[in-house]
């Protein structure tokens, strides 16, 4: 019997996907517990649409990020630090930038900041933020005294 997933289920296949499993499996565990519908002209049609609303939701968000990712090149952010004889006292975390990315506008988490080692040496650095999946920006970060 062909199903259609709605939910990933282990060693048959993930959501979405349109799988042939037999009919006894399909009937007494998959339908039962609401994991696939079987597959019919209709619901492979809705299946369809779901998934071309999916790749255009898609397709928007990579070109925002896309956006966002020109934007934020052309920006640099900068920190004042102490320095006592040419040595820096305290560092630039990726809290502090992102904390500098909020109050510019700028909504990302800070977890999606790739470089989250300490900044501390003096002028500028380059830090890699991943915006969406495949789309890396890198901001520019100046430490001054």
């Amino acid at each position: 019997m062909k199903v259609i997933l709605l939910q990933d289920v282990k060693n048959v296949g993930k959501k979405g996907e349109v799988k042939e499993v037999s009919d006894g499996y399909a009937r007494n565990f998959l339908l039962m517990r609401k994991l696939a519908v079987q597959a019919s002209d209709d619901s492979l049609k809705v299946l369809n649409k779901q998934k071309a609303e999916a790749d255009a939701k898609e397709a928007q968000e990579v070109a925002k990020a896309e956006g966002l990712k020109k934007e934020l090149a052309t920006k640099v952010f900068k920190f004042k630090v102490n320095v006592k004889n040419g040595k820096v006292f305290n560092s630039v975390s990726t809290k502090q930038i992102h904390e500098a990315l909020k109050t510019q506008g700028y909504t990302i988490d800070k977890r999606k900041i790739i470089d989250n080692d300490p900044i501390t040496t003096l002028g500028f650095t380059n830090i890699r933020i991943e915006l969406h999946k495949g789309v890396i920006a890198t901001i520019r970060v100046q430490l001054e005294e």
